[in-house]
């Protein structure tokens, strides 16, 4: 059953007036997920600990170390995401398989060194990737099992690391068919969803045209993209379920491979998620989130829309 919304509901201050059970759901991105763990700091200086986290390619990293260590995971991956580097991801020269330009291997060492359980139903607070099926092209919740064999699956960028076989089925990225997994979320059980997503493609697209170049051209048309499939996500859920989507603050994101800015990404993040909390208020369900985040750090608003509005 979900929860009744009453005018006179005091409840309505901050994430402690999201019904429960609260989902967090991460978003991909790469290296732009260096952000959520500036958007870690802010929940975890508020106390905030989910009831369940949903994560899709390095949001499903990301959330399965939350998931393992809800009191103290946006400091060890501060230090992780701090000095990383794109050849610990992506090592060139090292063929895995005719599957793929990279091998796993960088990712496999880093799951290793995450303190994380070898089973997802062993993680403190219940947790779910999110993959596609290559043959179907159908999201895949993977929330039982083998754990590092569901994040590498989750986070297997199609051409670029190897698919993962896993009960029959090929997995690949997840941010392809859910880049932020709100729907994921909902059929999990959530009440209430907290969004952590990053990159130009989560925020309002400005009506602009590219450079008459191949690159820019063909960047341009996977921003618009991943922001169709985002909105369309978001606008559905939150029809239901109070959605809160985290801003980060950051206007200028660095190319997916690179690492050098990760401290910038995790600083504004915290700091602009933080401002954000402080002045939430949730009044039942709707999307509750900042306009475009330039020039938002000083100003940051909340909003309803869709149902009961």
């Amino acid at each position: 059953m979900g929860t009744t919304w009453r005018q006179d509901d005091p409840r309505t201050t901050g994430l402690d007036a999201l019904p429960r059970p609260v989902a967090v759901a991460l978003g991909g991105g790469g290296v732009l997920g260096a952000a959520h763990v500036g958007v870690g700091y802010a929940l975890e200086h508020r106390k905030f600990v989910p009831d369940l986290i949903v994560g899709t390619s390095v949001g499903a990293l990301t959330g399965a170390i939350a998931a393992a260590h809800p009191d103290r995971a946006a400091p060890w991956l501060d230090q992780v995401w701090t000095r990383l580097r794109r050849r610990d991801v992506f090592p060139l020269g090292y063929l895995s398989s005719r599957t793929s330009i990279f091998t796993d291997r960088g990712l496999r060492r880093l799951i290793a060194r995450a303190e994380l359980p070898a089973r997802i139903e062993q993680l403190p607070i219940p947790f779910t990737a999110v993959a596609m099926d290559l043959a179907t092209g159908d999201p895949v919740r993977l929330d039982r099992g083998d754990l590092p064999s569901a994040l590498l699956a989750s986070a297997a960028i199609p051409g670029a690391l190897p698919p993962v076989v896993r009960d029959g089925r090929t997995l690949v990225d997840g941010g392809l068919v859910a880049y932020v997994p709100v729907r994921e979320a909902e059929q999990a059980g959530a009440e209430s969803v907290v969004v952590l997503s990053t990159g130009p493609a989560s925020w309002p697209v400005r009506p602009v045209l590219p450079r008459r170049r191949p690159g820019a051209i063909a960047s341009r048309a996977a921003v618009l993209q991943v922001h169709h499939q985002i909105e369309v996500d978001l606008q559905d859920v939150s029809q239901r379920l109070p959605t809160v989507v985290l801003p980060t603050g950051v206007d200028e994101w660095p190319a997916p491979w690179d690492f050098s800015h990760s401290q910038r990404l995790i600083s504004t993040a915290s700091v602009t998620a933080g401002r954000f909390l402080d002045r939430l208020t949730v009044s039942g369900p709707g999307l509750y989130r900042t306009g475009d985040p330039v020039g938002q750090a000083e100003s940051v608003i909340s909003f309803r829309s869709g149902a009961g509005q």
